[in-house]
């Protein structure tokens, strides 16, 4: 069927006939699995509600959403790609790969790309999956390497219809090379509710992170902007694709700062079709070791934080290990077996030497305190089998021996005696921590306790690091790490942990550490993590910062991460920018209501000290506003942001209050400056920036 070069709308009603029959065939599909019976599939209970938890995620995975895209772009092949590139082998998509039928191959091979696969009812595909090998070139194919492409097309929509599209023809070299509206314009498009995905603007550069395999781990530095948060979340949704089977088995984890913004992120992998991915904080991670309730000063968290902490642990852990003095004599009937003391000694050295985990060795010791038993018994001409040297094992005197030679750890209370009990840290701090750091860490009132004490969320992670060490720390498949530049050396192990197994991906910002103990080389955080061989990619390409907005920030990068690629942004709208004398709160609530009336959202930024007078001057106004991670809504788009929570989030317009009292806020000036970094960056297309007091002097160009 030929389409006239001079009407534009035919093309556009032919592409909303196949949104409407993708649609139609989405719907096809999900009906399908509603309507299947395993009444007679399943033998038992257990069986069917699983085989009903499955049913139940692959519907709400094949949900229609009407507002989102079902497809985002097309592609047309000069030479169609065998079944193998179009969406992979069964372990990838659980799926037959589809064939190339009817127009697929008219034009040498046609592909609309989406956030999900659809097909049709004889199985051909309708809208191909962006994951897919077969969809790479739409994020990477330029005139200078089209990747055998002879058409990249984008659509535009509103409210989930096509109105518009736009053609590249890679492959033509009549044809310039341009930069897309459309893609400039889904760039720069209002932010309102929480994150959303990337896939139909994913760049190269951050393609190539994203579909970076298993095996290995990557980090990722990229300043305010270059997308590195919605990189991770997309790269989670690759593998998840790519390695299903596997990671179903092992599992994935996305680890962010706070609850804000988890909850700012939590929509993105479920609108990828990833339903199964859990999310949570460092602190949730060790949540289980014990109740915090206490907090540190920032020079005891410091030294809490530092890796030396772990070879403090493992001594203290170690010290309840004894080498015995008397022999074990076992009673079977009428014969007694005796092991001296000596051979004791090596077991036990054994043991040590080998470096397992404490209640693994623990769990080995009367087995091997069995066996020697055993041999004697072998050599007085005896038979004993398995069941003999588990029973021997067993005996009381064993078991006497094993409790007095190797006693149980409690982690909890291990760490409460090293922060209570000055002579027993000292015992195994000694050479590993300075006589201050060590009275540092000390509690000044020490807790009857572990159901009383204090704890501080740096205790927890010691206690976590105390566990491990008595016993293994389960692994996952991958874990993402987000905002990885505020953890603690020992928080970093404890991430570590639970990837031992698996791979990770890291995420964060050097000149956006606002921790006293923040990271200051990728190359030691990745050892902290365990992973030293991960790979450092840098991401310096702004698409959410205005120019002049990302511009005036980096006026501080030489004073917070000197040697710190700038961020450039690649937006054509320089954005809108103003520095404002303030005398009071009025004239903020007045920068806010200007803000406003531009469509999308708002954010007014503010030292965490100055919130509560600004909320109430906000509610004096008559002014409705939401606390940070809350949904924007059409009546409700201003969000009142603690400085401490501002990380990671965005809002279309910011009003940042007295970037004084935001750096004054902080224990250093360094972090401070850091923290300002951070509120400046949060914009997307205006900032004001109100002040009293004189603006910090790093800030003058």
């Amino acid at each position: 069927m030929s389409t006239p070069v001079d009407d534009p709308l035919e093309p556009l009603s032919r592409e909303r006939s196949h949104l409407a029959s993708s649609r139609a065939a989405l719907r096809a599909m999900r009906e399908d699995v509603e309507s299947l019976d395993i009444s007679d599939v399943t033998a038992n209970w257990v069986n069917a509600a699983v085989l009903a938890r499955q049913i139940d995620e692959r519907v709400e995975a094949l949900a229609d959403l009407s507002d989102t895209p079902l497809f985002f772009g097309r592609l047309d092949y000069l030479h169609a790609p065998g079944a193998e590139r179009a969406e992979g082998a069964d372990e990838r998509t659980g799926r037959e790969a589809p064939s190339l039928h009817g127009r697929e191959r008219e034009t040498g091979g046609r592909f609309y790309i989406g956030r999900r696969h659809v097909h049709d009812h004889d199985g051909d595909p309708m809208v191909i999956d962006w994951r897919a090998p077969v969809s790479q070139p739409f994020y990477r194919a330029s005139k200078k390497d089209p990747m055998d492409v002879s058409l990249r097309r984008r659509f535009g929509y509103t409210r989930g219809e096509i109105t518009a599209y736009e053609d590249e023809h890679l492959s033509d070299p009549g044809e310039a090379a341009r930069t897309s509206k459309l893609l400039q314009q889904e760039i720069e498009r209002p932010r309102v509710g929480p994150m959303r995905d990337i896939v139909a603007t994913i760049q190269p550069e951050q393609d190539e992170i994203v579909r970076s395999g298993l095996g290995g781990t990557v980090c990722v530095q990229g300043g305010p902007g270059t997308g590195k948060t919605a990189v991770g979340l997309h790269r989670v949704a690759y593998l998840l694709y790519a390695h299903r089977e596997r990671l179903a088995r092992t599992g994935t984890l996305v680890i962010g700062p706070n609850r804000s913004f988890l909850h700012y992120i939590e929509q993105v992998l479920p609108a990828l079709g990833e339903l199964t991915v859990r999310q949570a904080t460092v602190d949730d991670l060790v949540a289980g070791t014990v109740e915090v309730r206490g907090s540190d000063a920032a020079p005891a968290a410091i030294v809490k934080g530092d890796a030396r902490m772990a070879e403090v642990l493992r001594r203290a852990v170690l010290s309840h290990v004894t080498l015995p003095t008397e022999p074990v004599v076992v009673v079977r009937g009428s014969r007694r077996w005796r092991v001296p003391a000596y051979e004791l000694q090596d077991i036990v050295r054994e043991l040590l030497d080998r470096g397992i985990r404490y209640g693994a060795a623990r769990e080995a010791l009367p087995q091997r305190i069995a066996h020697a038993v055993l041999v004697q018994m072998e050599r007085s001409g005896e038979a004993p089998d398995d069941r003999v040297q588990d029973a021997v094992a067993r005996n009381a005197a064993v078991k006497a021996a094993v409790k007095q030679l190797w006693p149980p750890v409690d982690p909890a209370k291990l760490v409460l005696r090293l922060l209570t009990d000055a002579d027993f840290l000292a015992a195994h701090a000694d050479g590993v921590l300075t006589g201050d750091e060590q009275k540092t860490i000390l509690w000044a009132k020490p807790a009857r306790s572990v159901k009383s004490a204090r704890f501080s969320s740096a205790d927890a992670v010691l206690v976590d690091e105390a566990t491990d060490l008595v016993r293994r720390t389960p692994s996952l498949g991958h874990v993402v790490l987000d905002e990885a530049q505020d953890l603690s050396p020992m928080q970093y192990r404890a991430v570590g942990r639970r990837c031992t197994t698996g791979s990770a991906t890291v995420l964060g910002d050097l000149a956006q550490g606002t921790t006293p103990w923040s990271t200051r080389s990728w190359d030691e955080a990745l050892a902290h993590l365990g992973k030293p061989e991960g790979v450092v990619e840098e991401l310096t390409a702004g698409f959410r910062v205005p120019t002049d907005v990302i511009g005036y920030a980096s006026r501080l990068l030489p004073h917070i991460a000197p040697g710190l690629t700038p961020v450039a942004s690649v937006r054509e709208n320089p954005g809108f920018f103003d520095l404002r004398p303030s005398a009071g709160t009025a004239d903020v609530v007045a920068a806010c209501e200007e803000l406003l009336r531009n469509e999308g959202s708002t954010g007014l930024i503010a030292a965490d000290a100055r919130v509560p007078a600004l909320a109430q001057a906000l509610a004096a106004a008559g002014l409705p506003y939401l606390a940070p991670g809350e949904e924007t809504t059409a009546e409700t788009r201003l969000t009142l942001v603690p400085a401490s929570l501002a990380k990671g989030l965005e809002y279309d317009y910011v009003v940042l209050d007295e970037p004084r009292a935001v750096v004054d806020g902080e224990p250093d000036e360094r972090t401070g400056l850091r923290r300002l970094y951070v509120a400046l960056t949060r914009a997307v297309s205006g900032l004001i920036v109100t002040h009293a007091a004189p603006l910090p002097p790093q800030l003058h160009g």
